[in-house]
């Protein structure tokens, strides 16, 4: 395990570092928080040691306590980092294609074996209030993206003003019980059906 890995990270003994886009810090947070990420899926927030998070992250340990000296913060930010990299929305000018490309990103993402091992872990500790908030914030992370889509889709004309927030969940929900069932597979096909029956549900619906 690298010692020097955090020798410039901080400015003040003792102070949080502020994030930079780029650098030795920046890469550093990445790792810690990518490393956190797939510790709380394998172990819960409960099992979740520094020592362990430094050794993964391949980083000294006293730069993860400089960094997140709270416990439950570093779970909330690793979390909000993986579900703002797993869910890419890019505005093509094509609202169909997409939402299309984000579900099937959404699916994959679910179906990885951090995703479901989250998601296990989510389901055995309800009470756990650090996870719950965590999670719930990177879920609204992850969704923030289609609603903004839809939002600009509307100030573009591509579809009547809409609930950004209810179609949104519309989206997803079924893609979680694809992937939670696992009975059959979430395709482009099924994506593209979905996403065929929300837009001209849409259309369908106003006045």
């Amino acid at each position: 395990m690298p010692e020097n890995a955090e020798t410039t990270e901080t400015t003040n003994a003792g102070a949080r570092p502020a994030a930079r886009p780029g650098g030795r810090n920046a890469r550093v947070r990445s790792q810690i928080l990518a490393a956190t990420t797939e510790l709380v899926a394998r172990n819960g927030v409960a099992g979740l040691r520094y020592e362990e998070i430094a050794e993964l992250a391949g980083v000294n340990k006293n730069s993860v306590y400089r960094n997140w000296p709270d416990r439950a913060e570093l779970v909330s930010d690793a979390l909000l980092q993986y579900a703002e990299d797993s869910a890419p929305l890019h505005d093509s000018g094509n609202l169909r294609r997409d939402l299309v490309d984000f579900l099937m990103v959404l699916s994959e993402r679910l179906s990885s074996s951090i995703g479901r091992a989250l998601w296990q872990a989510t389901i055995a500790a309800p009470g756990n209030t650090d996870l719950d908030e965590a999670v719930r914030a990177a879920y609204d992370q992850r969704f923030a993206t289609v609603r903004r889509r839809f939002e600009s889709a509307v100030e573009k004309g591509e579809i009547p003003p809409v609930d950004s927030y209810f179609l949104t969940e519309l989206l997803s929900g079924p893609v979680h019980l694809y992937v939670n069932r696992r009975r059959h597979p979430f395709t482009r096909e099924v994506a593209e059906k979905l996403v065929d029956v929300v837009l001209a549900g849409i259309h369908a619906t106003t006045p």
